[in-house]
């Protein structure tokens, strides 16, 4: 981890809290579109269009799931976060919409 230790220094901290508070919405956001793939597919599973648009939704997806993930080691670091509330943070990523939610009550700075 050393390695994303040393990217994430070249930037101040308020820059990367911007961008990890993005993202926690974009991976919510893009969840959502998911999910309306995949009851789309279900559907209309002859199509193509929806297997375009699943595809392309997933891609999106993941990447912003990549990204929460990526952010994770450097945004414990600048919040302080213990063992317990870095985990919760990374099952919250496997949870529909949870990273709103750790955006919003976890990644603070006047948190008890």
């Amino acid at each position: 981890m050393n390695f994303i230790e040393k990217f994430f220094s070249k930037y101040p901290q308020e820059k990367i809290i911007k961008w990890f508070k993005n993202i926690c919405l974009a991976e919510a956001v893009s969840w959502f579109f998911l999910f309306t793939a995949m009851i789309w597919i279900r559907t209309n599973p002859d199509e193509i269009l929806p297997i375009v648009y699943i595809s392309t939704i997933g891609s999106i997806h993941g990447f912003f799931f990549s990204l929460y993930l990526i952010f994770l080691p450097a945004v414990r670091k600048i919040y302080i976060w213990d063992d317990e509330d870095s985990v919760f943070a990374l099952i919250a990523a496997f949870f529909p919409f949870a990273t709103i939610w750790i955006d919003k009550k976890l990644a603070r700075f006047d948190r008890e």
